[in-house]
């Protein structure tokens, strides 16, 4: 079960990291801010979601005791 979790906090690390880039490279070229708006606002979800993640792997794996 802890495997699930880990894996599941790294693809969300992962997915903050592309939405990441996604908005600097269309804040860059100068995009449309709306777009650029709910990018930042998705990573920041996607952030979050990624700490649940990963203080459940932690929990369940004994947190590195």
């Amino acid at each position: 079960m802890e495997t699930v979790f880990y894996i599941l906090a790294i693809l969300a690390m992962a997915a903050v990291a592309v939405v990441l880039v996604r908005g600097l490279f269309n804040m860059m070229k100068g995009g449309d801010a709306n777009k650029s708006n709910k990018l930042m606002q998705m990573r920041v979800l996607l952030q979050f979601v990624a700490i649940v993640l990963i203080v459940i792997t932690l929990w369940l794996t004994g947190g590195g005791r």
